[in-house]
């Protein structure tokens, strides 16, 4: 169902309680009621922010085959089981909030402990509407995170339109972003952590080639977020994760809030999603601009994935 109204959305950059799975699930129960205070219908919270991500920073000493046990062991207690009773927590939130939320998380199954995953899921009052896994985990992050396998990449129906998006330079690959623009994104959420300029012109990129308004939510990880037995030794720096949260319009990928950097703290825009149906009026990269009979290279197909049947497009 294709919604055409106005959409409070809030980006949440926020340090998360770093190896402690529980406490970042209640410092995000608490955010998101600020959110839901400041009218948001919807939230987007960092990658991995429950409850650490794998900075280049320090995360390349793991590369050793000894030395970074406790390390490993620490964070896959403080992952999340999806379902589970973390995500359950969440998910009551957003009910007694009336708030829809997309928040990264390390993904453990704890019915065979091993490998994590990178995840993004989706909440609602209804329950979870989907997760979706890290395709190519970036450099160092192969050492803490497995590989997903594709067939999650969704533009998910919400009461708040139809929300897709990718996992930080995932939303560097062609043709992970067109798999999931075939669904419609009308809002597409990036939590990332990557703090460079760079970052910022690839969302204003991507929120003209999808027509989609782009919510992205890094991490801002100041030194003294770690614990004080957090297993590693830390680098000589104050900032590891400066943020830069951003919202970015749909037409002519103008910045309308944010970048954010140097602090906790919360953006937040009406974005009116008519406006990404004007937008394609002009340009869809996936409709009358797509050219696929052109450009499949006629040895595989011109999107690699099943991303299932194309979502209704009755409007409300």
């Amino acid at each position: 169902m294709t919604i055409l109204r106005t959409v409070r959305v809030a980006a949440i950059q926020a340090t998360p309680v770093i190896l402690d799975a529980e406490a970042t699930v209640l410092k995000a129960v608490g955010l998101l009621g600020e959110a839901a205070q400041a009218g948001a219908e919807l939230a987007v919270l960092p990658e991995v922010f429950v409850s650490l991500y794998p900075s280049n920073a320090w995360a390349h000493q793991a590369a050793t085959f000894g030395g970074s046990d406790e390390l490993w062991e620490r964070m896959w207690l403080s992952s999340v089981d999806v379902p589970g009773p973390l995500v359950d927590e969440l998910v009551a939130a957003c009910r007694s909030l009336g708030i829809d939320v997309v928040i990264g998380v390390n993904e453990r199954e704890s019915e065979r402990p091993g490998t994590l995953y990178n995840t993004m899921l989706w909440l609602g009052p209804d329950g979870l509407l989907h997760k979706h896994r890290k395709l190519m985990p970036t450099q160092h992050e192969r050492l803490f995170h497995g590989i997903g396998r594709g067939d999650d990449l969704r533009a998910v129906d919400t009461r708040c339109g139809r929300v897709g998006g990718l996992i930080c330079w995932e939303n560097r690959m062609p043709l992970a972003r067109y798999a999931v623009y075939r669904q419609g994104p009308q809002i597409w959420v990036a939590p990332t952590a990557d703090d460079s300029d760079g970052w910022i012109a690839q969302m204003r990129a991507i929120a003209i080639e999808s027509g989609a308004f782009v919510v992205s939510v890094p991490q801002y990880i100041p030194r003294a977020a770690f614990p004080a037995d957090f297993p590693l030794a830390l680098p000589e720096r104050e900032v590891f994760g400066n943020g830069g949260a951003v919202i970015v319009e749909p037409m002519w990928g103008k910045i309308v809030a944010g970048p954010l950097y140097g602090e906790e703290g919360m953006l937040v825009y009406d974005c009116d999603l008519r406006l990404g149906l004007h937008a394609k009026r002009v340009f869809d990269a996936v409709g009358h601009y797509s050219r696929d009979d052109v450009l499949s290279d006629g040895r595989s197909p011109a999107v690699p994935v099943d991303v299932g049947p194309a979502p209704s497009t009755q409007a409300t």
